[in-house]
């Protein structure tokens, strides 16, 4: 995605109660949906729609607010034009739109057929993940990654009686891969900027805990890829393969996401209009129209939560958590332990950050200062301090219910968020090998 100038919001002093609204939410959403489940109730977690169950967390938050009324609801509305949170709802309509299309012309078929023809039944979660990691890392964005791959996924999960779940999970995971260890991406932009690291040093030491959380990732999806049933290899049109090709081909080549979508909606465009007699120019605006209409309650979501997010860092929530963190942290400093409490603290910080603001890039820039104030005080290097909160923003934006990589992977794919976050395994396996490196302290790169 590009460069957000996102900026942290002027806030109130440190207030726990500005967290309320927040845990109000992942109370009725979660609390819900597991609440459905026990009862056996088919989609559960859809009774309640997250739309809905955001409106008492929003009032809860406005009426916390301090100010006039008016001007807490220009914060709120702040928080719903932020940048960020604007490229994510124009992504979410692209990919709909280019789903929808390539759902119509028959290219999602004829590309899932493809790949059973080249690739072993085990392979096939794993060739998931590697392709969504490879387009992640070249792209610098795991929303185009997800809007790409999640409807191959979705259709391979289709033919091949493979749990869909998992073929999301290995779509996300890859996604998570490429967000973090990208040298474009703004999760390492971000991090390196705030810090003052430098990327090279940045991006080894961040392969040294990806690379090995990768390889077990993989190993498990080859373990978990087996069908259901027997199933069959339909023929395939190579000519519809196309748009996942010119998708493919343009995301290593570094363009900016929203222009890889509209690229692909339009060859799609021209592929169904090529193959099929019955295609028409009224057909594809269908198409396209369709598909925006499909990201509608997803678009909303990130919206509202986008202004929740303002509201409750403006008031001071993110600002209390720091603050108790830093505190515990100048409490278990001592000079032989001090590096490793440094990073546990510059770890949990982003981690929480990112659980307020549910948007990793964000997370950073708001946590990056003090971070860095952190890594100087406790001696740990810019270029550890950087790798640690781009591994774990990224590490908990795959873990969220309500994050956009995961509302987005669940609109397109109909499952609940919590069914796809749990078989998002590289997102814990990368933050355990972070933590492993903390505890062990490794690996050590100092700037020169």
């Amino acid at each position: 995605m590009p460069k957000n100038p996102y900026s942290a919001p002027p806030h109130d002093k440190a207030n726990p109660l500005a967290l309320l609204p927040l845990l109000l939410f992942l109370a009725i959403f979660v609390g819900s949906g597991i609440y459905f489940s026990l009862q056996g109730v088919p989609q559960a977690f859809y009774q309640i729609s997250p739309n809905v169950a955001i409106l008492p967390a929003i009032t809860l938050a406005l009426i916390l607010g301090s100010g006039k009324l008016s001007a807490r609801m220009d914060s709120f509305l702040e928080g719903v034009r932020d940048p960020n949170i604007i490229i994510m709802c124009l992504i979410y309509l692209l990919a709909g739109a280019f789903a929808t299309t390539t759902q119509g012309i028959g290219s999602i078929d004829a590309t899932v057929n493809w790949g059973l023809s080249i690739l072993p039944t085990p392979f096939l979660l794993p060739g998931l993940f590697i392709i969504a990691a490879f387009m992640a890392t070249a792209m610098g964005t795991s929303m185009g990654v997800i809007a790409t791959v999640a409807p191959l996924a979705l259709g391979l999960s289709s033919q091949t009686g493979l749990n869909c779940s998992w073929c999301m999970g290995a779509v996300v995971s890859g996604a998570m891969f490429g967000d973090n260890l990208s040298l474009i991406s703004d999760t390492t932009i971000a991090s390196v900027n705030t810090q003052g690291a430098k990327f090279k040093e940045k991006f080894i030491l961040n392969a040294v805990f990806a690379i090995p959380a990768m390889i077990v990732t993989i190993l498990i999806f080859y373990v978990v890829s087996t069908p259901s049933g027997d199933f069959e290899i339909a023929s395939y049109d190579w000519v519809k393969i196309i748009p996942y090709f010119v998708i493919l081909a343009l995301a290593l080549a570094g363009l900016n996401v929203l222009v890889v979508l509209v690229i692909g909606i339009v060859v799609a465009g021209f592929v169904g209009l090529a193959t099929a007699d019955t295609y028409s120019l009224v057909m594809f605006s269908k198409h396209i129209a369709n598909g925006f209409a499909s990201m509608q309650e997803i678009l909303i979501l990130s919206l509202l939560v986008g202004g929740l997010s303002y509201l409750t860092n403006k008031q001071g929530g993110l600002e209390f958590l720091i603050h108790y963190i830093e505190k515990m942290a100048l409490k278990l400093r001592n000079k032989k332990e001090s590096p490793r409490i440094g990073e546990m603290s510059i770890s949990a910080i982003s981690s929480l950050a990112d659980i307020c603001t549910a948007n990793n890039t964000v997370a950073i820039i708001l946590s990056g200062g003090i971070a860095k104030k952190l890594a100087k005080k406790h001696g740990v290097s810019p270029e550890r301090s950087a790798c640690l909160i781009d591994i774990f923003t990224c590490a908990f934006q795959g873990l969220l219910p309500y994050s956009a990589q995961i509302l987005l992977a669940s609109s397109i794919s109909g499952l609940s968020p919590l069914a796809i976050m749990t078989h998002v395994i590289y997102s814990p396996l990368l933050a355990f090998s972070a933590i492993l490196g903390i505890i062990f302290k490794w690996p050590q790169f100092k700037s020169k």
